[in-house]
């Protein structure tokens, strides 16, 4: 529960779980992996982590009791009828998952949101379990831009592929970042136009288990999370206009054709005795793109200087 209560705080919108069988995910003899840096069978490793079923239902109350949305990845059908008890509200699919087809149209059928990652897969895979999952009807899918790395190195997250999926498949992009460093590929998948972060995050680097050495630590979830909001507050909307904000220097420091020189009736305007200079909070005159017409016409009354150079102020207009 302890790690469901630092997602809260951090003011994270999910926590994700994962639920698995040994005897479902590898065959028994599949040997160790060598990124984890141990010689201990991954079958092991994969059955001292297994959640109890009863667990479940206790993870889903708590995370209803925090306010915080319970997620998690099942690898089998078994697993998905379990969660399907708790009324989970949407799966994420691993990325090692995406040629499972069968289980992946087994999820889709229950017609909640799903979260599908796309480590070591190509756009044929993808569009292979897209095509599966809206086969049942299910049309609530969200892509997750991943890299299959056990820390992943931040030059081979391929965040610029995150606006290709989003135009290719037409539906939510985000990421799943496997780097150890807190913020740049989070950060830059949203202003990429990503959806969703997802981040392994731990109380301590050290502890046992495959995930925890590039997992991020209590103090750096929270600040992702807050500089996340802040980023998308800073992204703004697709639209280049004067907002209010700017109102008080667009009036201020906008600038507009003035007198350099007193000015006498009948006089030519010339570089010498006009310039474009910022107004400050004098009456504005002509507009900067007039500067050019302005030259040679003649005054049509005295201007002393730091007036502007306005229509009642030349001879033809």
């Amino acid at each position: 529960m302890k790690l469901i209560d630092i997602a809260v705080e951090a003011k994270a919108d999910a926590v994700k779980f994962q639920l698995y069988r040994a005897n479902k995910m590898y065959v028994e003899n599949a040997g160790y992996a060598n990124y984890l840096g141990q010689k201990k069978s991954i079958y092991d490793i994969i059955r001292e982590l297994e959640v109890p079923y009863e667990w479940i239902s206790k993870l889903k109350t708590y995370c209803d009791e925090r306010n915080i949305i319970f997620l998690c990845t099942p690898f089998d059908e078994e697993s998905v009828d379990e969660l399907e008890k708790v009324d989970i509200q949407g799966y994420k699919i691993a990325s090692y998952t995406i040629t499972h087809l069968s289980l992946i149209e087994h999820i889709a059928k229950k017609g909640k949101a799903i979260i599908l990652s796309t480590g070591a897969s190509d756009i044929a895979d993808i569009e292979n379990a897209i095509s599966a999952i809206r086969k049942t009807g299910n049309d609530k899918i969200i892509l997750m831009q991943c890299t299959a790395k056990y820390p992943a190195p931040l030059k081979n997250i391929n965040l610029r592929v995150i606006p290709k999926l989003i135009e290719k498949f037409d539906v939510p992009v985000g990421l799943s970042d496997h780097s150890r460093e807190p913020s740049i590929a989070p950060m830059g998948a949203v202003a990429l136009g990503a959806n969703i972060i997802e981040k392994h995050f731990t109380t301590d680097n050290n502890l046992p288990g495959p995930d925890h050495k590039f997992a991020i630590l209590p103090d750096e979830l929270k600040a992702l999370v807050d500089n996340i909001r802040k980023l998308e507050e800073a992204l703004g909307k697709e639209l280049k206009f004067i907002q209010e904000a700017e109102d008080e220097l667009y009036k201020f420091a906008r600038m507009s054709i003035y007198a350099t020189v007193n000015i006498k009736l009948g006089e030519i305007l010339t570089k010498n005795n006009i310039a474009v200079l910022r107004s400050g909070k004098q009456k504005k005159g002509f507009e900067p793109k007039y500067f050019n017409f302005l030259l040679g016409k003649k005054t049509s009354r005295m201007i002393k200087k730091g007036e502007p150079i306005d229509e009642q102020s030349i001879v033809g207009k």
